[in-house]
């Protein structure tokens, strides 16, 4: 078995991008994407030299080997992917935004095959292949047994020493009421190494409305580093022993927001993983969360290692 840098999980879907603005309704012409927040930062991961698998399961239908075979030409390891005949890969509809806006985004993901992955899934000895492990709040929301399952992950790997980072991700439609998703993501976010809450993911889920004080909550509970994406503003970070807050970088037009959180997890993952200090690691995070607002996909935009070098050496 082949030794990972990242092991991640989640639901990958086929996403249709709207051709023209507009209400989803009226357009005729879409553009086929791949969309799914871990898939995203596998991606990231891989087009800058990192070994990453990726563990799901996807249907017996076009959409499973249309995402199988965009994986796989990214150099994603897919060997712990389940094709379930039994049920059929989700899929999305996307508005094309406009001047910086958010895309209309609608969902058709309902009883996925990804919504059936469980503690069957879960191989101890490829998760262990793996120095790092990234999860999101997405896939856990889908069923109580990829819940059980991102929990199981979880504590399998802290307490195998690895390095875990956790995104919250909030979907809060995928969530039966927001107690429950603010008592079950935080319950997942304790078991993190890193935390990379949004603000308001951060204000939210903590009832704090400071960087430093939403922090603070998570550092208390078993983080080591807590960065907080600040939009416009940057990124601010903190530890036990410092802080710090790192300004955004530079971008000529916002296309597309989706996105740019995956972009920035790729950013400070890599970073951190690569031996960097948490500074430069969170200001790649912000370079590469400005690389991916710039085009209309969700992982479209993910630099390379030659790309990413050229604006890190510039």
């Amino acid at each position: 078995m082949q030794n990972l840098d990242v092991v991640t999980f989640g639901e990958a879907m086929a996403m249709f991008v709207a051709d023209e603005s507009g209400e989803l309704s009226t357009i005729n012409c879409f553009t086929r994407r791949l969309a799914g927040a871990e898939t995203n930062v596998a991606i990231g991961l891989s087009r800058l030299g990192l070994q990453v698998g990726w563990v799901s399961r996807l249907g017996d239908d076009s959409f499973g080997r249309y995402i199988r075979r965009t994986l796989d030409g990214e150099g994603v390891d897919c060997s712990h992917v389940t094709v379930d005949p039994r049920y059929q890969t989700g899929f999305q509809l996307k508005s094309k935004a406009e001047n910086g806006a958010d895309p209309v985004v609608e969902y058709f993901r309902k009883n996925s095959a990804a919504s059936h992955l469980s503690l069957a899934d879960f191989d101890r000895d490829y998760f262990l292949s793996a120095r790092h492990f990234h999860a999101t709040g997405i896939a856990p929301a889908l069923s109580d047994s990829t819940m059980e399952f991102a929990i199981h992950a979880l504590d399998f790997m802290r307490e195998a020493g690895k390095t875990v980072s956790f995104d919250p991700n909030l979907r809060p439609s995928l969530w039966p009421s927001e107690n429950v998703m603010i008592e079950r993501l935080n319950r997942l976010a304790f078991k993190a190494r890193w935390v990379l809450p949004g603000l308001a993911e951060g204000q939210r889920l903590t009832g704090l409305a400071q960087p430093r004080d939403i922090a603070a909550f998570y550092l208390e509970r078993g983080a080591e580093l807590v960065v907080l994406k600040l939009g416009p503003q940057g990124a601010y970070f903190r530890t036990a022993d410092r802080e710090g807050a790192i300004p955004a970088a530079p971008v000529a037009q916002v296309v597309d927001t989706v996105g740019a959180g995956d972009g920035f997890a790729v950013g400070v993952v890599s970073a951190l993983l690569e031996g960097a200090s948490i500074a430069d690691a969170v200001a790649r995070g912000n370079r590469i969360g400005a690389f991916a607002i710039q085009v209309a996909g969700d992982m479209d935009g993910l630099p390379t290692r030659a790309q990413l070098d050229a604006v890190e050496q510039s």
